[in-house]
């Protein structure tokens, strides 16, 4: 095991990449010797580590959403709201902890620099603000073409790894899931360019694209539904205003097929201050932004992060992606299931947070049909949810609407 106490010090801010690219092995030397070192402030985004779920007294989380296991330890990470946009911003300004950052790296080229693989996103940016860096190399992190490649003596500390990328899992898309598909594929256009998220509704909807031509890709992450696609040649790139043949992405969480695949794809891993900047999403006339939510209100609020008193989620992208295809692109949707534990998705009020602004929101989708909501007034935004949510709850929503004057 490395020790970090020669380069982590009481009082310091540390962060590391997320998902498949985390360096696990470091972020468990920390939590083992963050005892001895003393107090620290740290940041992570999207974290499969278990152990973070109790994370120690001594390392005070911070995140900009509560995902994976940060979920279980919601009360004990200090969620900084914000559009994803904007982390490279934060950093920049010393906003987030950015004095030890620990990396994961691909072995070095024949140059003797390395690549950050498909664990670009937020850590290209981050970087270029960082005291010290230990990296993890890791004989399995593809090097992928995008982002900067970093140069060995960048590393104040290197730990040799050779172990597999996690992979993500989801349940199989079930009936629901292939209904609402079903209606977004209906609502994109060959030749548009697709932003989604991850999981089993955005994979279900990529496989009911499977049958359009020249879509492209500019999005937070690819996934394996892209990959497939990719190989169909459905995903082509071809007629994207930018980046013409490329998808471009900051992250990407899979299956081990995937990400084995990834450097003979025309995938470019890019940071989230190209990805997600408005400036760059403002010239993709074709951009459909497809997103998921928590709640939905009758007014087409959208809240992704609190529901129940409990955090769930972040802003992340959507609010990037969902504006700018609403005002330069071709629309934003928000696709949800209409019921979630029993309880509508479409409700009169939000019972947390406003993540996504009604006035970017054109299409919500649920497994029951379309609404289409832009240039509509609001009473009849309130008429259109209410028709495709679960039928047992469109009474109650058409009342509330009526009693609070939608």
């Amino acid at each position: 095991m490395i020790d970090l106490r020669a380069h982590v010090k009481a009082g310091d801010g540390i962060w590391w990449g997320q998902g498949a690219a985390e360096a696990t092995p470091l972020v468990d030397a920390l939590l083992d010797q963050i005892a001895d070192i003393g107090p620290c402030r740290a940041f992570c985004g999207l974290s499969h580590n278990t152990r973070l779920a109790d994370p120690p007294r001594a390392l005070a989380l911070t995140s900009y959403g509560a995902m994976g296991t940060l979920r279980s330890a919601a009360d004990r990470v200090a969620v900084v709201p914000g559009h994803y946009s904007t982390l490279p911003r934060l950093f920049a300004e010393g906003l987030l902890p950015h004095d030890v950052a620990l990396v994961q790296v691909s072995p070095p080229g024949p140059d003797g620099r390395c690549s950050l693989g498909f664990g670009v996103d937020y850590t290209a940016d981050a970087l270029r603000h960082t005291r010290t860096v230990i990296a993890e190399i890791n004989a399995r992190m593809p090097p992928c073409p995008g982002a900067d490649t970093i140069p060995l003596d960048r590393f104040a500390a290197v730990v040799a790894t050779d172990r597999p990328l996690l992979a993500a899992t989801s349940r199989s898309p079930d009936d629901i899931d292939a209904a609402i598909a079903a209606h977004v594929a209906g609502l994109v256009d060959d030749r548009d360019t697709l932003q989604l998220g991850v999981g089993t509704l955005p994979e279900a909807i990529l496989d009911a694209l499977s049958g359009h031509e020249d879509l492209g890709v500019h999005s937070g992450m690819v996934t394996d539904g892209v990959l497939h696609l990719v190989d169909k040649g459905v995903i082509t790139g071809r007629y994207k205003e930018i980046d013409r043949g490329v998808v471009v992405a900051g992250t990407a969480i899979g299956s081990a097929d995937l990400y084995a695949a990834l450097p003979s794809l025309p995938v470019e891993f890019r940071p989230a201050s190209y990805t997600h900047h408005p400036g760059v999403l403002a010239r993709l006339e074709r951009l459909v932004a497809i997103n998921s939510a928590l709640q939905v209100d009758l007014t087409g609020q959208v809240g992704s992060e609190v529901a129940g008193g409990r955090y769930l989620g972040g802003i992340g992208g959507q609010a990037d992606f969902s504006g700018a295809a609403a005002r330069t692109g071709a629309r934003s949707i928000i696709a949800v299931r209409s019921t979630t534990a029993g309880h509508s998705t479409i409700v009169p009020s939000l019972t947390g947070p406003v993540t996504t602004a009604r006035a970017d929101v054109d299409v919500v989708v649920t497994e029951h049909g379309v609404a289409h909501l832009r240039g509509c007034p609001l009473p009849e935004r309130a008429a259109r949810l209410a028709a495709i949510a679960a039928p047992e709850h469109r009474d109650e929503l058409l009342r509330a609407a009526r009693e609070e004057d939608l």
